[in-house]
């Protein structure tokens, strides 16, 4: 969306440019997934540990800390058992990512 900002909107042809971005964006991808070794791997290794910490952790967090003592007991604990779940998912899920990197790597 970003590259197609850059089109006039009013240009004649704006539709096509904005086709053969896409195009272009996905094979780019494409051809980086295929060139480097474990791509699909290494994606699951990070997108278990920010995944798990953007959407669970890191909300809960700052609702604490903007908060602070306003927050009643029952919802501050809940944001903790949402805490604990994101990082036992977090670990789990990296755990599983760099078992299987290390497998690739050894044989």
């Amino acid at each position: 969306m970003s590259l197609e900002e850059f089109i006039p909107p009013n240009h004649p042809k704006s539709h096509i440019y904005s086709i053969l971005i896409r195009t272009a964006l996905v094979i780019s991808t494409l051809l980086v997934g295929l060139s480097i070794p474990f791509f699909g791997l290494v994606m699951s290794l990070i997108g278990s540990l920010l995944t798990m910490l953007v959407t669970l952790i890191l909300p809960c967090a700052c609702y604490l800390r903007i908060l602070k003592e306003k927050v009643p007991f029952l919802q501050r604990a809940l944001c903790f058992i949402v805490i604990a779940i994101g990082a036992v998912a977090s670990a789990f899920g990296s755990y599983s990512s760099l078992r299987k990197i290390i497998e690739k790597l050894n044989g």
